[in-house]
Parts: structure tokens; sequence; C-alpha cells
């Protein structure tokens, strides 16, 4: 969740940093659990707003660029007992575990860094990464990704790695449920660049060491893959399948590219049995805490 005011009075006061509210809330305890109103599964009596835009769709994904960090909001800090040391440097980081995601209890109110929180931007709250940064989420669910911009400080409960937006969990898919198994990637800003054209689905010659296509290929039907990723371009998605197949040195099985729904997909196979695809799958999990979805395209 949000930099809670229990965070404010270490942060804010010490620090320099503008607090949500004059009135100290109540920290929720670690037992808190999503609560099942109408509208789907969310933390404490939060949720989505009452008039959200039309066009939710068509809102971007946060751009990364150079920023100075925030002189108050990246010290160290101490909240429900345990202190946390904000990552300052420049360095890559990637870490797995579930995301939840907050609306308009905290709608208009102040991040960590002072800026006015808004649900329907592309924006972040986690514990130490550095304020602002930014960040590729991965819903590993369903493959889905989005780039966010941190600028709040949370989540302090359970297993939870970073909180989301109410808009960036509407593109992620995870509204309803509250909560999901992501896998969050520091991203930089010459990281990510203007998406290249897609040309139409072909059919490369693979490398001979890797077996690993180039271009986005067809489906071959009747067979089964397991879908590791989605991402809107083709260099975000070549950039994933490469690490992942530096992950997988044991895996002898394809990993190749696919155009679907306007997204290239990153899908290893195809394997004959859905047995098959269901072994590989239970491997990646257990070696990567990665949930492949387990398809035939």
């Amino acid at each position: 969740m949000m930099l809670r005011i229990v965070l404010i009075l270490t942060l804010v006061i010490l620090n320099g940093c503008a607090s949500r509210t004059s009135t100290p809330a109540k920290s929720p305890s670690p037992s808190s659990q999503p609560s099942p109103q109408a509208g789907g599964g969310y933390y404490l009596d939060d949720g989505p707003g009452a008039l959200p835009p039309q066009s939710l769709d068509k809102i971007t994904d946060a751009v990364p660029r150079d920023e100075a960090l925030h002189r108050g909001a990246n010290k160290p800090y101490t909240v429900m007992g345990k202190s946390y040391v904000p990552n300052v440097g420049v360095t890559d980081f990637r870490q797995s575990g579930v995301a939840s995601w907050y609306g308009r209890k905290y709608h208009g109110q102040k991040t960590a860094i002072g800026e006015t929180y808004d649900m329907y931007a592309m924006t972040g709250a986690h514990p130490t990464l550095p304020l602002p940064s930014y960040v590729r989420v991965t819903n590993q669910l369903n493959g889905k990704s989005v780039v966010v911009r941190v600028n709040d400080r949370g989540p302090f409960l359970h297993d939870r790695v970073i909180d989301l937006s109410y808009i960036a969990a509407h593109k992620l898919d995870f509204l309803r449920r509250g909560s999901a198994p992501v896998v969050v990637e520091r991203v930089f800003a010459d990281e990510v660049r203007p998406a290249p054209v897609i040309q139409a689905p072909v059919a490369p010659t693979p490398t001979p060491a890797s077996n690993i296509m180039t271009n986005p290929v067809s489906a071959e039907e009747g067979r089964f893959y397991l879908q590791l990723g989605a991402f809107s371009t083709l260099e975000n998605a070549e950039s994933f399948r490469t690490r992942i197949n530096a992950a997988l040195d044991w895996n002898k099985e394809p990993i190749r590219l696919f155009q679907k729904d306007h997204l290239v997909r990153v899908s290893l196979g195809p394997v004959s049995t859905r047995e098959q695809a269901e072994a590989l799958a239970k491997r990646i999990r257990e070696s990567l805490q990665l949930v492949p979805i387990i398809s035939t395209h």
C-alpha cells in the first residue's frame, strides 16, 4: 500500500516528505486480508473510483527517464518494527512476489515524494527501490506486462512486494482478484525505446546454438506451448527471451516469439502432449518462480 502515516512520522518529519493527511491513521495489521466487497477484492476499505475514465485501455505505460532522486524519501526508515534501507544505486533489480493495488482511499493524497497520487496514472509503491524509479511488472498468471513509475513507499504486509495504481492493476488484469504473483524488474531510460514496427509473422532460420527464432512466428496446430511472458514491443520480448534462455540452461526446447492480439508472446515449445507441457511448467516454476501458461496458441 501507499506510505502509511507510521512511515510518515519517520520520513516526513525527519526527512521533509509531505504526508497524506495530518491525522495519523491506524496501520493495517499483518493479518489483514482482501475485503470481499462488490467490484473485486482489495485491502481495507479501498476500492475503485465511482466514475473511472472511459478510456482506461488507452492509458499508456510510464516512460522511463533520468530523474534526480528525492532527498528525503531515500533514507533508511522503520515501519511496523522492520527497518528498510533504500537501494539508491543504478543497479539491476529483479524480484518475485505478490502485487496488490490501491485506489480511491488514497486518490488525491500525497505520495512519499510529495506528489499527488493519481489512481489512473501508471505508478507504484515499493519499500526499497529508489524514488523515483521505473520498473516493469509482469503478471505471472497471464503474462501481461506494464511499466510503472515508482513514486511511493510500501507495501509492508505479508509477501507483497509492490503496490500498483488502479490503472496498472487494470492493465495487468487482477483488479477483481485484488492481488497477483508478479515479477518486478527495474528498467532505465535507455532500455525503453519507441516500439518497432512488427511485420507479418515469418519464420527465419534459427541459430544452431539456441534454436531461437529472431522474429514472431506462427504456431503449429495441435501442439502445446508454455507462454512465459507477453510484451507490447518486439525489443522487450527479445530481451526477456534472452534472459529466460540463459536462466533455463537445462532446457532443450526452442523459445520463440508469437504475435497475437497486438502483443509479442514469448513461448517455449512446441511439445507433443499436455503431459510434457505440464512437466516442463512444473520445472520452470520450481527453478524461476515463474508460472507458465499452457496453450495451443
